[in-house]
């Protein structure tokens, strides 16, 4: 379908926050092949960014006009889905080998998963808490360490994957070599940790 014969939508005059999510609608409702012209007033770098991110590899992006006010992106839709991928190797460290807490994360905007790899270092804890009100799984990558239940000592070591249950109590001390797992859990905007009660 040549341009000028697709659909164009044009967010200039949208509120900011009503832009990118009425945009990724427009692209969720495209079937595959179908496209849309984007018309904004500059070069939406963070919107391609958000792109790469969530649908790497199943989108086309193409500059038709880069004018001011006046960019136009032809927006292609090439899967029906966000393909699967490799999000990182688990065998390496992320990022700073010597950094604590969550040292990755799931960066992908629309899912509906979240999680984390977390570091300790050697010594390190997580204090006793009541965790959140939903399940989580967790599986050793490194080091060693314990896990401390209500009842209970855990001991944990590369390989071994625990079941939380929700709003069950835990407290994580780490070896001598620290201790760095991966947790996956449903999403949710904040995952408080609640003390326990004395």
């Amino acid at each position: 379908m040549s341009p000028h014969q697709e659909a164009e939508l044009d967010v200039r005059p949208l509120r900011k926050p009503d832009k990118h999510p009425t945009i990724f609608a427009t692209y969720r409702a495209l079937p595959v092949g179908g496209s849309f012209v984007l018309v904004n007033d500059h070069d939406p770098k963070h919107l391609r960014e958000e792109f790469e991110t969530d649908h790497p590899g199943g989108f086309h992006w193409d500059y038709l006009t880069r004018e001011p006010r006046n960019w136009r992106i032809q927006i292609t839709k090439l899967a029906t889905t966000a393909l699967p991928r490799i999000l990182t190797d688990t065998r390496l460290p992320a990022g700073d080998p010597d950094a604590t807490g969550a040292v990755w994360k799931l960066q992908v905007h629309e899912r509906d998963l979240d999680s984390n790899i977390i570091a300790l270092p050697p010594g390190g804890t997580i204090e006793a808490h009541s965790g959140p009100p939903l399940d989580v799984l967790i599986h050793v990558l490194a080091g060693t360490g314990h896990l401390t239940t209500e009842l209970g000592v855990l001991d944990l070591e590369p390989g071994a994957l625990l079941w939380l249950p929700r709003r069950s109590h835990r407290r994580f001390t780490a070896g001598p070599d620290g201790l760095r797992y991966l947790t996956v859990h449903q999403r949710r905007q904040a995952l408080p940790i609640e003390p326990r009660p004395a």
